[in-house]
């Protein structure tokens, strides 16, 4: 007996070393391939989500071709990439146009601020320091810019980076939006690879998660990045109707900003211009068109905000917003689905836990019944 015990032992660690040795060897060849798609993985991400977004428009798309998927996708890849390259082009030919005007200015000494108007004065709080700043930089800019050379040589280098990362970025979505076109021609054997691997992962609830996912990456992209858009489009229409300096720069900061749900925030600097530079009555037109732009996103996102998703609006949102602070543009999308399967997980656990507990407690009732 001792001789079986002691075989038996043997083989039982056997097994476990051999187990061991198999879960260490899958371990490092995961963590293999992470290191060797690790540049790649923000990329990779960004075409699932732009396919899964986009695909409902790629249906339309298709069928109206015939069910031809690969033109389909190709003119909807070429119709992705104009949407996102024809307003970057406009506003970079902006940017560099007013560059160019300003170099030239400076070289040939004609760089001139006009003088503050009078009502700036009577402004409370902020009207005497902006109007004894502004009348400064009216007399003599070059002095002006002489006293914040600090503060300039420290604000640089952040906007030559800020500039650099945002040519990484359009570069990125060029790439991601190429990406997802491979991906939308070859949707089918898509579908059939996540609805495996969310089977494998959630068993019986695989289906209902992939679901949720699709739902949600769509929701916050209609919700949350098309009506920051939506507004953006409006703020910026507005800028260029008043005059605004740099308006596409302008209308670029308010949709990040918008994006973060605080686009109201840059209205406020643009409205105290225009009532500093223009005349009363327009300055007036200009601050109600900013506070309908403003007020915007309380009609627009009950309306677009968690369509189709069998979860309440508020966690998709937070999800959102919480995944942006947390991870940048692309924690929109994953701290929504992330923060939507755990709400569903939650609710099937507890809904599990309260089936369990019932039928306990209804025995324990019936002695007292008797």
């Amino acid at each position: 007996m001792n001789m079986e015990h002691l075989a038996n032992d043997k083989a039982q660690i056997g097994r476990a070393l051999e187990a061991t040795i198999h879960i260490g060897l899958v371990i490092l060849l995961v963590a293999a391939c992470l290191m060797i798609l690790l540049p790649f993985l923000p990329l990779i991400a960004w075409g699932i989500i732009i396919a899964i977004a986009s695909y409902p428009g790629y249906r339309k798309l298709q069928t109206v071709l015939g069910e031809r998927g690969n033109l389909a996708a190709a003119l909807w890849t070429v119709l992705l990439l104009a949407i996102l390259i024809v307003p970057t082009f406009l506003l970079m030919q902006t940017l560099i146009e007013g560059v160019q005007g300003l170099i030239s200015h400076l070289r040939d000494g004609t760089l001139a601020v006009p003088p503050p108007p009078a009502r700036v004065e009577t402004w409370p709080v902020v009207g005497p320091p902006l109007k004894a700043l502004w009348s400064a930089a009216s007399a003599n800019l070059t002095d002006v810019l002489r006293k914040f050379t600090p503060q300039i040589k420290g604000v640089v280098p952040g906007l030559l980076s800020t500039s650099a990362g945002i040519g990484l970025g359009v570069l990125q979505f060029v790439l991601a939006i190429v990406l997802s076109g491979f991906l939308l021609a070859y949707a089918r054997g898509g579908a059939q690879a996540t609805h495996s691997l969310a089977t494998r992962l959630f068993g019986e609830k695989g289906p209902e998660f992939e679901d949720l996912a699709g739902s949600t990456i769509r929701s916050v992209t209609t919700g949350i990045l098309g009506v920051a858009l939506i507004q953006s489009v409006c703020a910026g229409l507005g800028f260029l109707v008043v005059g605004l300096p740099a308006a596409g720069l302008w209308a670029v900061v308010f949709l990040l900003a918008a994006v973060l749900q605080i686009g109201a925030v840059v209205l406020v600097p643009a409205v105290i211009y225009v009532f500093a530079i223009a005349s009363t009555t327009k300055a007036v037109i200009f601050l109600v068109w900013c506070i309908i732009v403003a007020l915007m996103d309380n009609v627009l996102k009950p309306l677009l905000l968690g369509r189709g998703v069998a979860v309440p609006i508020v966690v998709v949102f937070l999800g959102a917003i919480g995944g942006f602070v947390a991870m940048g543009i692309i924690g929109l999308f994953l701290g929504a689905i992330v923060l939507s399967v755990g709400y569903k997980v939650s609710l099937a656990w507890l809904q599990q836990a309260s089936q369990v507990e019932r039928p306990g407690q209804q025995i324990s009732r019936q002695p007292e019944a008797e």
